[in-house]
């Protein structure tokens, strides 16, 4: 029997660069458009292209071997490293980026769908990199996964199998692999397109709508405005805002609405403990505004409500400086950071169902303080939570917090502030992108220290993979048979 299996994890990755190449041609038409250059995205799909093919001939035994936990946790890891490392291709060969420490950022930031940046005039960018950044946001989002899903049938890998190394709490929806990747891609397809035409139905233009429809769904953040969402008027801040709602939604719910299950939906906890949490954060943080400033009602409700939104999908738009906000409204965005949507989305931070069975297992606690013999169980959507999912789950939250503390003492030692270095750990680790400090609003990453940018990179990928799946490859248990 073998620990790892390395030919079949070559053939993974030899499907992740035929992708990839894939997503650097996508680009060469907006290039031809726009009449720019065409070298940054030709030279980046032949030097992805040539990968592709070298891995694949290398691994041609691997069709019949099967995947074990061990090849899918180090598959996927070492996915994400690849696809962020190629990434950078485009940055440095435009000569926008020259410097790799300050393209792997960008490319991590894109691919994580964070949505931190190191631009300083992002409006200054040719339109076929703007393109080529917001595409990392879509394909990070769930391109990856849902595109191995399909193109990997071969090697027998499950479609649940790929989906649970990003999640410890996920609702298995369908055994097929192919029903789910096409399902799932289905649905983002469909949000996508959704909002590109609604947004168009504004003062948008196409490139514009389909940028900022690549950020929304994806949960990402990148803008081609240097202001954001700030550039456009109050009816696409609330189309972006809509949809960044919905794409905080868990895409086993919206499989349930297409195969009209409503009552899934209806018993689904997770999706109205998210709707309550951001429609109460939204409130509390428009009366903080009304409030506090000399806001109207209007932008006091639109901003306020935007603003929870974003963080709470870890999306990252924005379209006000909230650090002119008073102190409880930037306190409120700070907590919001360690939120999260819901499981089975696109974003980041720790997420709502585990939220829950936090909140439970206190609950629980306080019980068996009044009536000790008392036999409890954490339940979600009115089934039972197994003790190894109750302790995978707590262990996450525990692991999650342990991480933002020792992230913070490590940028704090590279020169940065508390209040930035907390922040920015807190915003990267979640796949948020603004912060607070010299990372808020008015700012970006430009003038990190690049020690600090790589220690960003990497909270940026650790969060992207739940945590879990990535420091599961330094237990000792998982190098041993």
């Amino acid at each position: 029997m073998k620990l790892i299996n390395p030919l079949i994890i070559l053939r993974i990755l030899s499907t992740i660069l035929l992708i990839e190449s894939i997503s650097f041609i996508l680009c060469i038409p907006v290039a031809l458009i726009y009449k720019e250059s065409l070298d940054p995205f030709l030279w980046s799909a032949l030097i992805a292209s040539f990968l592709n093919i070298l891995f694949r001939i290398l691994s041609i035994r691997a069709e019949k071997d099967r995947i074990s936990n061990r090849d899918g946790y180090l598959a996927v890891a070492l996915s994400w490293l690849i696809f962020t490392a190629l990434g950078t291709l485009p940055y440095i060969i435009s000569g926008y980026i020259p410097s790799f420490i300050d393209a792997f950022f960008e490319s991590s930031s894109g691919f994580t769908t964070t949505g931190a940046t190191i631009i300083k005039d992002i409006e200054l960018l040719p339109f076929s990199i703007l393109f080529w950044r917001s595409l990392t946001h879509w394909i990070g989002g769930l391109g990856i996964i849902v595109l191995v899903i399909i193109i990997l049938p071969s090697l027998r890998i499950t479609g649940h199998q790929l989906l649970s190394l990003e999640s410890s709490l996920k609702e298995k929806i369908h055994p097929k692999t192919k029903a789910i990747g096409f399902r799932l891609l289905f649905i983002y397809l469909g949000l996508t397109i959704t909002e590109t035409i609604f947004l168009g139905l504004g003062e948008m233009d196409v490139f514009d709508s389909i940028c900022h429809s690549f950020g929304t769904v994806a949960t990402g953040g990148f803008s081609t405005k240097n202001v954001s969402i700030a550039a456009f008027s109050s009816y696409s801040q609330y189309v972006i805002m809509f949809f960044m709602f919905l794409s905080g939604i868990s895409y086993v719910v919206y499989y349930y609405l297409l195969k009209l299950k409503l009552s899934k939906v209806y018993k689904n906890e997770e999706f109205w403990f998210y709707s309550g949490v951001t429609l109460i954060a939204g409130i509390i943080m428009t009366m903080i505004l009304i409030l506090h400033t000399k806001s109207p009602i209007e932008p006091a409700f639109r901003d306020g409500f935007f603003q929870v939104i974003t963080i709470i999908t870890t999306t990252g738009f924005i379209t006000k400086d909230y650090l002119l906000w008073p102190g409880e409204a930037i306190a409120l965005i700070f907590l919001l950071m360690f939120a999260g949507a819901s499981t089975g989305s696109t974003t980041g931070s720790i997420k709502m169902a585990r939220h829950m069975v936090v909140i439970k297992n206190v609950q629980n606690v306080f019980t068996r303080l009044v009536h000790p013999k008392a036999i409890l169980q954490t339940k979600i959507n009115s089934k039972p939570v197994s003790d190894a999912t109750n302790l995978s789950l707590v262990s996450f939250v525990i692991l999650y917090l342990f991480i933002f503390l020792i992230g913070t003492v490590l940028i704090v030692l590279t020169g940065l502030d508390p209040v930035t270095a907390a922040s920015g750990v807190a915003s990267t680790l979640g796949n948020i992108g603004p912060a607070l400090g010299t990372l808020g609003p008015k700012f970006n990453y430009s003038h990190i220290p690049e020690i600090s940018l790589f220690i960003f990179s990497l909270l940026m990928i650790i969060g992207r993979l739940e945590i879990l799946t990535f420091f599961a490859l330094f237990a000792r248990s998982f190098w041993k048979l």
